[in-house]
Formats: structure tokens, C-alpha cells, sequence
């Protein structure tokens, strides 16, 4: 029966980039909250980074496991259990009255943020109306929703009532929306055998690839443990190191990063990936370090204006490495490729921030931050200098089909 009401393709794309905006809003959604979590349940830096880190190791498992599944059994069915775990993940969420549930919320807000960050870029590029479309929104929906969801949080608990709550009731409703919409989108993919087969975790580099990625690796990491920083502890430093206790302050701290990131993509579009490799890494350190200033000093300006330049690289980064890496990697490579570049990814995401949520909690929050911030310089001089390498045999004409975003 729902045949006969089946969304048009240009219809359908629009539906599955906002789906795409709305998983990872809800993602990062916590971030303004933890802080308020932290106060009410009364837990560490090590065990908010923990809540943090379980989210990302659960994703990564999801990826690992489901990431080829809607090859197999169709796009739609996918996205729609995809969509049903969300929705039990933010019910928990709402009515989480101690750590235990928190860890449950984001280990199933994992698993279905895995499945979705796993379909939903393949569905965009059955879906597209021309070439090139799907890459864009690939690139800027992710870090869009991570900003968005983190500003429009931060509002709601400064400004609204039931602060944890309000948010929550806000993403079902839009999720539940989600639903009933993806179900009536026209499935892209026959179904095929071997889906219990593809279920099995397989992660690698192709070895005629591997010189290659190892060159973009230092700014993978070098973004996305500065990301992870950010997402996991910003709102914690902005209110302990800075003394702001607005929580539509630490919103905007998540979305300065992130929007500024998307907007950087988006105006990036028709660079040569290869060639923004290198100055991204450099103006990620560059951005870095005057955060780092502005931590050290109490300046919450200098790091705010530190944040803005960090931004531009982090977005700039994520445009390079994955636009990079698809022009490296021939069609039946990019998903072997993709699987084991997400994998790292997340992990940089997820464990230095864990191993920063420890310090934190021995050492304190702003000698953390420093020494944390202080690697990810390190790192991106060394990413600056390998992604020149990286660039210098590629010719300018080597601009991928596509770019994408995890």
C-alpha cells in the first residue's frame, strides 16, 4: 500500500539529508548537558569522557558490523531500524536518572548512529539528482548536524524549562517525523544474498594504498582528536577554566567548531582535495594554539577567535582526507578504504579524549587541556609537512567524484 504513496527521487535525496543532519544533531545533543549531568548525578571527568567514549566504540562496532548490510537487504529497511534504535536511545535518555542509563543511551545512540553514518551516504548517492550533490551534502550534513545539535541543546537548557528533558521530547518528535518519511522513500537496492556473511567485521588498507594513507593519517587524527576535545570537555572547560556557567555559551562552543568546519567544506567544493591537505593540518595547529592561548591566559575571546581558526581547519581537514583518499582509491577499494579510515577516525575521537577525561580528573581540567591541545599541534605540524609529500606527485586534475564525511 505505501507504494502508492512513494516519495520522488529529488523528494526522497531532500528527506534523507535532513534524516542525515538530524541523527548527528541528536548526537551531539549531550554535550550541553554533560555538564549538567555531571552536577546532578555527581560523576568525574573520567566518567563524563567515559559516557563520551562508549557512543564512539559502540559506533564503531555498528560500522564494523552493519556498514555493508543495506547492500544486501536494501537501503530503507536500514535506515528505519537505524531510526527505531535512535528513538530507544533517546527515550532512555529522557528518562535517565543516574550514569547506568547514560552509558546505555549513548552505547545504543552508537549503534544506531553507526548503522545510519553507514547508509545514509550511500542512500544520498542513489538518491542524487545530479552528480556531485551527494558529495556535498556528504561533506557538510555531518558536521552541520554536529553544530546545530549542540547550539540548539545549549539554547533549550539555558532558556527553556526541563532542561533534560525538554531536548529529548524535541528529537523523538523529529525522529518519529524521520520515520514516517524514509519508509515511503523508493528503495535503491535489490536484495541480494550474503547479508549474513557481510555482518562479519572485516577492516583493512589495501597495500598499494597504504603510502598514501599514511600520509593523510596525521591530519585525520590530528582533526578528529581535536573534534573529540571538544564534543567530550569543551563545555567543561568553558565552565571551570573560564567560569561561564551559560550553557548556550558551551552550545556555541561545539558549533563554532562544527558550523564553521561546514561552511569551510562547503566553500572548498571545487578545490583539488589533495592540495588543501597540507595548509588544512597547518591552520588546525595554527587554530589550536591560540585556543591554547586563550586557555592559559583566561581569555575566553582569544579562545573563541582560536576556535574560529581551528574551525576552518578541522573543516578543511575533513574535506581533504576523505576527498584524498577517494582519489587514491579505485571503486571496488573505497569501501575496504572508507571502512578502516572511519575506524581510525572514531578512535581519535574517542580514546584521547577518554585518556584526557583521566588527567582531568588527577591533574585538573585546564593542565589537561593544554597537554592535550599541545599534542594535537605537534601533530598537525607533522601532518603540514607529510601532506605536502602527499600533494606534490598528485597533478591538479585529480578531483574526486566525490567527497564525504563521516
Amino acid at each position: 500500500m505505501l507504494a502508492r504513496f512513494r516519495l520522488s527521487p529529488p523528494v526522497a535525496f531532500t528527506v534523507v539529508a535532513v534524516t542525515f543532519v538530524w541523527f548527528l544533531a541528536a548526537s551531539s545533543a549531550p554535550s550541553p548537558l554533560y555538564v549538567v549531568y555531571q552536577e546532578r548525578f555527581a560523576f568525574t571527568d573520567f566518567t563524563l569522557t567515559t559516557v563520551f567514549a562508549v557512543y564512539v566504540l559502540a559506533l564503531i562496532a555498528s560500522l564494523l558490523v552493519i556498514g555493508a548490510l543495506s547492500d544486501h537487504i536494501g537501503r530503507r529497511p536500514v535506515l528505519l531500524g537505524a531510526i527505531g534504535l535512535e528513538i530507544v536511545s533517546v527515550v532512555l535518555f529522557l528518562v535517565a536518572d543516574g550514569v547506568g542509563w547514560l552509558l546505555a543511551a549513548r552505547i545504543v545512540q552508537g549503534i544506531a548512529t553507526g548503522a545510519a553514518t553507514a547508509t545514509l551516504p550511500a542512500t544520498l548517492v542513489d538518491l542524487a539528482p545530479r552528480p556531485g550533490r551527494a558529495g556535498l551534502v556528504n561533506g557538510t550534513a555531518p558536521l552541520t548536524g554536529l553544530g546545530l545539535g549542540g547550539l540548539a541543546c545549549g539554547a533549550l537548557v539555558e532558556f527553556a524549562p526541563a532542561p533534560t528533558r525538554l531536548v529529548w521530547v524535541l528529537l523523538v518528535g523529529g525522529l518519529l517525523v524521520a520515520a514516517l518519511l524514509v519508509a515511503l522513500i523508493p528503495e535503491t537496492i535489490e536484495r541480494r544474498p550474503g547479508a549474513l556473511a557481510s555482518l562479519r567485521p572485516r577492516v583493512g588498507v589495501p597495500s598499494r594504498l597504504r603510502s598514501g594513507f599514511a600520509g593523510v593519517v596525521p591530519t585525520l587524527v590530528a582533526s578528529w582528536s581535536l573534534s573529540g576535545l571538544y564534543l567530550s570537555l569543551g563545555p567543561s572547560v568553558v565552565t571551570q577554566v573560564f567560569g561561564v556557567r551559560n550553557h548556550l555559551v558551551s552550545g556555541l562552543v561545539v558549533a563554532t567548531l562544527c558550523l564553521t568546519g561546514a561552511l569551510t567544506g562547503f566553500l572548498l567544493r571545487a578545490r583539488p582535495p589533495v592540495r588543501v591537505l597540507a595548509p588544512s593540518a597547518a591552520v588546525l595547529a595554527l587554530g589550536t594554539l591560540v585556543t591554547l592561548v586563550g586557555v592559559l591566559s583566561g581569555s575566553l575571546v582569544v579562545s573563541t577567535v582560536g576556535t574560529l581558526v581551528a574551525g576552518v581547519g578541522f573543516g578543511a581537514a575533513a574535506f581533504a582526507t576523505f576527498g584524498t583518499l577517494s582519489t587514491l582509491a579505485e571503486p571496488h577499494e573505497r569501501g575496504e578504504l572508507f571502512a578502516a579510515t572511519y575506524t581510525l577516525s572514531y578512535l581519535a575521537f574517542s580514546v584521547p579524549a577518554m585518556i584526557a577525561g583521566v588527567a582531568a580528573t588527577v591533574g585538573g581540567l585546564r593542565p589537561t587541556a593544554l597537554v592535550y591541545g599541545g599534542v594535537i599541534v605537534v601533530v598537525g605540524i607533522v601532518a603540514t609537512v607529510l601532506g605536502r609529500r602527499v600533494a606534490a606527485p598528485a597533478g591538479p586534475e585529480r578531483v574526486p567524484a566525490t567527497s564525504r564525511v563521516p
